[in-house]
């Protein structure tokens, strides 16, 4: 496929976007923002909008797939979306409320932010994500701040993460490793291991805007090593984490 050909999609996809209702801008993400894609990645939107956004009008383009009404991604940060083919091509449109955005960004600014459940996030996703993705995507339509690493962040993001994956780890050891529950032992360490990677990744001011490769930026590859070869003996798993405990620990403070 020609890069003329991916202009063009672009720019008719950004025309019938931005021109829905109270919509303000709308921004390319993902990997094709960033340069990372392959041939067959899909291409990642997101409608800023302002005031009554109903999503039947993301229907009423015509394009075949799921929409979400307002909330239908579970509310919160992620507050609904569509996936669709247009031309052959897979999009994602997600829906970002500029009122929304700008309380996180101020929030963000103060250090202060949320961490929320999100379908295939082991970790979560803080609300500063939000800040994140305009740190990151391409502005196709309208205008959107591209905000640096707030100060306060970088200096209590950190804390509250690693203080999260500390709690997580001390639980797995008493509720499940302690008990021979590999499965749950497991699953616990993979979680501390993406807290902790957000606790690195915070201090050194590097926006997060999905878990991908969470664990390999922040330098945590070597948990594989640990969960390697574990088998359901209670002084395997509480040595798992207790070398969990050790690894992720370094790296945050080095960090």
């Amino acid at each position: 496929m020609h890069a003329h050909d991916d202009d063009a999609f672009l720019a008719h996809v950004t025309q019938r976007l931005a021109a829905l209702p109270c919509v303000h801008a709308v921004a390319l993400g993902g990997s094709r923002a960033t340069g990372t894609h392959g041939p067959d990645s899909d291409w990642d939107f997101a409608v800023y909008y302002r005031g009554a956004f109903d999503p039947q009008d993301v229907r009423a383009l015509g394009w075949p797939g799921e929409v979400s009404g307002i909330g239908g991604w579970g509310g919160g940060v992620f507050n609904g979306g569509a996936w669709l083919h247009v031309d052959g091509r897979r999009i994602d449109v997600h829906y970002r409320d500029l009122d929304d955005v700008e309380h996180h960004l101020a929030e963000a600014r103060e250090g202060r932010f949320r961490v929320e459940r999100l379908l295939c996030h082991l970790a979560g996703i803080p609300t500063y994500i939000v800040l994140a993705e305009l740190a990151a995507n391409q502005v196709l339509h309208g205008e959107l701040p591209r905000p640096a690493y707030p100060e306060a962040l970088r200096r209590q993001a950190p804390e509250r993460w690693w203080g999260d994956a500390r709690l997580t780890l001390a639980y797995a050891r008493t509720a499940h490793a302690e008990r021979g529950r590999l499965a749950d032992t497991a699953g616990a360490i993979a979680t501390a291991a993406c807290q902790a990677a957000h606790a690195v990744l915070a201090a050194k001011g590097e926006w997060v805007t999905n878990e991908k490769t969470l664990v390999e930026r922040a330098g945590l590859r070597g948990i594989d090593r640990v969960l390697s070869g574990l088998s359901p003996r209670p002084e395997a798993l509480t040595g798992a984490v207790d070398q969990a405990e050790a690894l992720l620990e370094a790296a945050v403070r080095a960090s």
